[in-house]
């Protein structure tokens, strides 16, 4: 009876493997069908568009910096240079998660917006409090356009089940949320009222 007893022990202890192994199979093939659908097409697309996007960010951040009239707006450009730092990095790792290579794609969307604050920073009188009025308007088109984005790869993450790459992804998305709000105060507390004064 014991022996009979050992070797019934042995083997369930035998197929145990081979059931772990099948759930680590159809994991996988799991996996590789996701990786292939559009909609994981997608994902990827709108991430090296979005990785596009932060870099070409970071450089216009620079300029809008030095643009700026009052110390606060200047303080809140080069903040949120550094905070865009962390969000390409940030991107890496998304792409690292769902085993992806960080590539750019080109965006025309933050690329006309960009435009638009460089022609602002050319048509505004240096020094100005209409300026840095215009400045705060073009940087909040930057951060809608990010917010969207965001929170649509957040959830897209979610349905596919990339937890941690969405964990990252909504991060970014509460820090955009925030930049935004900052620079709505800087613009209530006194800009917006200082440019209204100005012949």
């Amino acid at each position: 009876m014991a022996t009979k007893t050992s070797d019934n022990n042995q083997n369930s202890s035998n197929t145990a493997p081979s059931g772990n192994t099948t759930s680590v199979d159809n994991a996988k093939v799991n996996g590789d069908q996701m990786k292939g659908s559009p909609l994981h097409q997608f994902f990827v697309t709108s991430l090296k568009d979005v990785y596009f996007a932060e870099n070409a960010i970071l450089e216009a951040l620079g300029e809008m910096q030095e643009a700026a009239t009052t110390e606060e707006l200047k303080e809140a450009f080069e903040d949120h240079q550094l905070q865009t730092q962390k969000h390409v990095s940030r991107l890496e790792k998304v792409f690292r998660l769902i085993d992806e290579t960080p590539e750019k794609k080109e965006c025309r969307a933050i690329k006309g917006i960009i435009e638009e604050g460089r022609e602002i920073i050319k048509s505004t009188k240096e020094g100005s409090m209409t300026r840095d009025a215009a400045l705060i308007i073009a940087a909040q088109k930057v951060e809608h356009y990010e917010i969207a984005t965001y929170g649509g790869l957040a959830q897209l993450a979610i349905t596919m089940g990339h937890d941690k790459a969405a964990d990252l992804l909504e991060k970014t998305l509460q820090e955009e949320e925030d930049t935004d709000y900052n620079l709505t105060e800087i613009a209530e507390t006194f800009i917006n009222f200082d440019a209204e004064q100005e012949d």
